[in-house]
């Protein structure tokens, strides 16, 4: 790992979905500077995004050669992103991981494995201790290699600059796919959900399914909240789409409660990290 410094991060997809969503509808208002920097990094994303570029951070981060920690180790690293959506608040995101895991303990005590993926869901923000750019680390996430949607946000008019929108291979519904080719089939974009799906699958973490499809998809919301790539889905995936939207309810709405203890809240979580992912990761 590199010196780990404090990182302001804004949560882009927080801010477009979340309870607060209705106050930057105005995204061209030039008063409200936190809305004006979720435009203007969904722009650099919607147009750097490209079959090309994703395949290059595949290249780039598959490797996994970049970090050996725990996962408490990495949570621990997340101490060190502040969210700066909230004026009000300096909340770490280690503190919106331990939130959303007991937002899902308390409605189901019967999931540990469940519990365990809303503490792990953000953990590829990692990746912003190497120097990547805020866009290709969060925000919303889509299929490449195809036409944009026009629920994605900011809509079709924001890729205007994307050089595949150029390219007949991928600038049609469908693009280099075929319909019904099913969720596991999409090339995503590039992005923290990505990342730690393919981190948890390298190191051979026995989450189940259910748990790797949450954490892949869980900013993909022109799917799981506006019903957008549904000729790309197989039958199977509205089991994924079911577990999807179940989670979100505890990602979005858990940063405003009262802060968990985390310190207490470690031993129960440590019993988790040891059944599912135990020992050093590679990320």
């Amino acid at each position: 790992m590199p010196p780990v410094t404090p990182i302001y991060m804004v949560d882009l997809s927080e801010i477009v979905h979340g309870p607060e969503k209705d106050t930057f509808r105005q995204y061209g208002d030039e008063e409200n500077p936190i809305a004006q920097r979720v435009r203007r990094t969904y722009f650099e994303m919607h147009k750097r995004q490209t079959v090309e570029y994703v395949l290059g951070q595949h290249n780039k981060w598959l490797k996994f050669d970049k970090a050996e920690l725990t996962i408490m180790e990495a949570l621990e690293v997340l101490n060190n992103i502040i969210d700066e959506s909230d004026p009000d608040t300096d909340l770490p995101n280690i503190v919106h991981a331990f939130q959303t895991a007991e937002r899902i303990r308390e409605k189901h005590p019967d999931k540990p494995w469940f519990q365990l993926t809303g503490l792990l869901h953000d953990l590829g923000k990692i990746m912003a201790f190497f120097n990547e750019p805020h866009w290709a680390v969060c925000g919303d996430t889509f299929p490449v290699g195809c036409l944009p949607d026009r629920n994605i946000v900011f809509g079709v008019e924001s890729f205007s600059e994307n050089p595949d929108l150029s390219n007949p291979a991928f600038n049609t519904q469908l693009g280099m796919y075929s319909e019904n080719c099913g969720l596991d089939n999409l090339l995503m974009s590039w992005g923290h959900d990505e990342y730690m799906y393919q981190v948890l699958k390298y190191n051979q973490c026995i989450l189940p399914k259910e748990a790797l499809d949450i954490i892949r998809f869980h900013s993909f919301y022109p799917w799981h909240d506006s019903n957008a790539y549904q000729f790309l889905m197989r039958e199977e995936d509205a089991e994924t789409l079911k577990w999807v939207k179940e989670f979100n309810q505890f990602d979005l709405y858990s940063k405003s409660e009262v802060v968990p203890d985390i310190e207490s809240l470690k031993i129960y979580y440590q019993q988790l990290i040891d059944i599912y992912c135990p020992g050093k990761i590679k990320f």
